[in-house]
């Protein structure tokens, strides 16, 4: 039994709606994010960390078939309140030019199958996951409700035949995000936030530190296993990723792990946060245990859609005392947030340059920000992966993982080479 499986809970009753008959039953969460542990300045907690609970899995039996009077056939997902709806399909078997479609009720995120993409992925296909059993599950619609429509190119007048043929697209469960009370009961207030907040959305250090604003468009929300937030990255010129393995312990967690760029506020402040570009996990190439380094570097699908986004480059250095940090994350599963200042208004610095195999810090960090990456203010280069918290929070120095991991990724800048990996 993995140590995450160890970790399930009881969750917080919900009501759905459904807009079709509907067999509902609550599954428990999984735990995933930043650490809250009462570490002493030079010794990190030893305990393996509790990631905090995002979401719950819920089954169901929800089956759109073909209809003789229509080209469409419609099914909506709702949980009042809840931040995201992931669907999952048993099984989808349409006819040639048919597809079936997840969506937010606006339009703002469309996420398009022709088929069961785990058999043959198709021309115009989203991304997708996969979890235990068969089918796969769509990218996750951000929101409380997710609208999932079969889209027939021609009306079907077969379409009782189609039906016993086994034809159209049967749900058997759905993940959807807790709601903000249910995620503060279900995670109590960590240790991590020193002293007052801090943080701020990214977007509101776009004119004051642009060269901080843009090294965080690397940086994505991690979704694992529809059920749990982390923060991952992109490091180097190639399609490498890094978070922390006890965000991702195997390769089976990274086939059931979506990745979201650029969800971050278009106004500081403003709670207006971008859909976003999600990707899906592709290929686990290195991972080391808690008890180690605590990273896991990885490839993603559709690697040209975050090209875009940029990404960041390891310091081979130890990190010094005092000298001047910041943190690009997803604390608390919300939009990017920047740590640049401590409690009091100085810079974020290194406080504790070397135990064991960490680095310590007072820039705040919450639920959410395991595998956010910790940048050197003189370079602006990773200077270690956050995974602990306490008040010194706490990174793995990113020299030791440098070490294990060069050979696999490129980091020098604007030198990609063979070593790129397409999903």
């Amino acid at each position: 039994m993995s140590r995450r499986s160890r970790f399930l809970a009881a969750v917080i009753p919900l009501a759905v709606t459904l807009i079709l008959p509907a067999a509902a039953a609550s599954a428990a969460p999984v735990r995933s994010g930043d650490v809250a542990t009462q570490a002493q300045p030079r010794q990190p907690a030893e305990p393996a960390p509790r990631p905090d609970a995002a979401g719950e899995k819920t089954a169901a039996n929800i089956v759109l078939r073909y209809s003789p009077d229509s080209r469409t056939t419609q099914a909506t997902l709702r949980t009042p309140g809840s931040s995201y709806v992931k669907v999952h399909f048993a099984s989808v078997r349409l006819l040639p030019g048919d597809r079936v479609t997840v969506a937010s009720p606006s339009g703002r995120e469309v996420h398009t199958y022709h088929g069961d993409p785990t058999v043959r992925k198709q021309r115009g296909d989203s991304p997708f996951t996969v979890h235990d059993g068969t089918g796969f599950a769509a990218m996750s619609i951000d929101g409380d409700t997710a609208v999932v429509t079969l889209h027939a190119a021609q009306q079907r007048g077969n379409a009782a035949a189609l039906t016993r043929q086994g034809f159209g697209a049967r749900i058997d469960s759905y993940f959807r995000g807790f709601t903000k009370a249910e995620y503060a009961a279900a995670n109590p207030r960590p240790f991590s936030v020193c002293g007052a907040e801090n943080r701020r959305d990214t977007t509101c250090y776009k004119e004051s530190h642009p060269t901080e604003y843009a090294r965080s468009r690397a940086v994505a929300r991690q979704l694992l296993n529809g059920l749990g937030h982390c923060t991952s990255w992109r490091v180097g010129d190639t399609n490498t990723m890094l978070t922390n393995q006890h965000c991702m312990e195997s390769a089976a967690d990274l086939r059931a792990s979506e990745f979201q760029f650029d969800y971050e506020c278009a106004t500081c402040g403003g709670r207006d946060p971008r859909a976003g570009t999600k990707v899906s996990g592709a290929q686990l190439l290195k991972l080391s245990p808690l008890s180690a380094l605590d990273y896991a570097l990885f490839s993603v699908n559709n690697f040209e859609s975050v090209q875009q986004f940029g990404t960041l480059y390891l310091e081979t250095r130890e990190p010094t005392a005092g000298e001047r940090i910041y943190i690009p994350g997803h604390g608390d599963t919300l939009p990017k947030r920047l740590s640049v200042v401590e409690d009091g208004g100085g810079n974020c610095v290194i406080r504790t340059p070397s135990s064991g195999v960490n680095t310590g810090y007072m820039c705040d960090t919450s639920g959410g920000n395991s595998g956010s990456p910790v940048l050197a203010g003189s370079s602006h280069k990773v200077i270690a992966l956050h995974h602990l918290g306490g008040c010194p929070n706490w990174g793995t120095r990113i020299s030791l993982v440098y070490k294990e991991i060069s050979s696999l990724i490129d980091n020098e800048p604007g030198t990609p080479d063979s070593r790129v990996l397409s999903g």
